[in-house]
């Protein structure tokens, strides 16, 4: 070998390290970023029925897996833009080669649950929801059709880093139910376009049917939406009469069952719950809540306390 291919193999080689090092520390900073927020997309998955697969995949994608500008500086993980609905705080931002507007959010959680809505209150975006949860390469390609981006790889590139990074494995995992529609819910600011793919959807939890309130809804024109008699929305959610709807709320849209599915036995209570709110995020009669728990009707847990789910209380000690 001589001095100008010897040399010509070393620069090579060199660079063939350096390729692999750089794809290593990218590689890491992949898992970093799934390991840190799949819980969110589990969670996402549970409250809008988007496969937690597509939203981890396109949150890295579009904000290169949290290192971007607008994902550090405006908590936003999905390339979202302002729109004219949006009434909460904007980033401006030089996106091809024009300053943008995009929504800028007070956390991440926040970017993760507008992604949701923003899907499921638009339109052109109802077909997704008629697909198979679990395909999610046919909501990859239906992304890309309803125009969520102008790339043409779009949906290629969404399937790469699924399939790379195994995310579709997320799509059967359980989610935090207690971080799911708690009366602390996550509320966006923006006014919700009308006619969008939540009109007419309707979810199951617990084995129970629900609904989400939209904004502008309220018990009586849900009565009239789900053919209910009078009393049953509020009943079935333990709603006072001097009390309505909120944007985001679950609304069950039959009986609460006597306990809470398998899977969840016990739920330790968090800052701001209530009786109430954990009898509506795992679809529980409040009165059999207290009685598994041997509590008196009216009484409320403290941060840190342990729910009985399922069983007796009594019967674990």
């Amino acid at each position: 070998m001589n001095r100008y291919n010897l040399r010509l193999f070393t620069l090579t080689a060199f660079l063939c390290m350096v390729a692999i090092h750089l794809s290593a520390q990218v590689d890491s900073l992949y898992w970093s970023y799934i390991r840190k927020y799949s819980n969110l997309a589990i969670n996402e998955m549970h409250y809008s029925r988007i496969p937690a697969s597509i939203t981890m995949a396109q949150a890295l994608l579009e904000s290169k897996f949290g290192t971007s500008e607008l994902a550090v500086n405006a908590n936003n993980h999905f390339g979202i833009k302002c729109q004219m609905e949006w009434t909460g705080e904007r980033y401006t931002y030089q996106d091809d080669d024009e300053n943008t507007c995009f929504r800028k959010y007070s956390s991440i959680d926040e970017s993760f649950r507008d992604h949701s809505h923003f899907l499921m209150y638009r339109p052109r975006y109802a077909g997704l929801f008629k697909l198979d949860p679990t395909d999610y390469t046919a909501w990859a390609h239906g992304l890309k059709l309803a125009g969520y981006a102008t790339n043409p790889n779009y949906a290629p590139m969404l399937l790469k880093i699924i399939e790379n990074y195994r995310l579709h494995m997320l799509d059967s995992e359980v989610p935090q139910i207690d971080h799911v529609n708690s009366v602390n819910d996550i509320l966006i600011p923006m006014n919700f376009p009308e006619g969008g793919a939540l009109a007419t959807r309707i979810f199951h939890r617990n084995r129970i049917d629900y609904t989400i309130a939209r904004m502008g809804d309220n018990v009586e024109s849900l009565t009239r939406q789900f053919d209910k008699l009078r009393w049953e929305i509020r009943k079935y959610n333990d709603i006072p009469k001097d009390q309505d709807l909120r944007p985001g709320q679950v609304v069950y849209l039959q009986p609460k069952r006597k306990q809470a599915e398998p899977g969840y036995s016990i739920h330790t209570v968090d800052q701001g719950e209530t009786m109430h709110s954990i009898s509506q995020m795992y679809g529980i009669r409040i009165k059999c809540l207290y009685k598994r728990n041997e509590m008196k009707p009216g009484e409320e847990p403290r941060p840190g306390d342990e729910i009985w789910l399922r069983g007796m209380k009594a019967n674990r000690r």
